[in-house]
């Protein structure tokens, strides 16, 4: 197995809709400016209300890519 190196970012996705949906937003929006991304790992899950009452879903993840010139898989 080839060694691999990789650097870890902390991000936070926001959905009206559901949790699933944060995680979703925070990978894409991630994903538009970063290559090589191969794992996430969720660390916190949070909300906040809107004024008319509906909820709003804040998922804090761990992104992990590997750096420019490692093996891919």
């Amino acid at each position: 197995m080839p060694d691999k190196t990789y650097k870890i970012i902390e991000v936070v996705g926001v959905s009206d809709d559901s949790i699933q949906q944060a995680v979703r937003n925070a990978l894409t929006k991630a994903h538009q400016t970063i290559r090589n991304i191969d794992w996430f790992e969720v660390n916190n899950i949070r909300g906040a209300v809107k004024g008319d009452g509906s909820p709003v879903f804040q998922v804090e993840i761990r992104i992990g890519f590997r750096l420019e010139g490692d093996p891919a898989h």
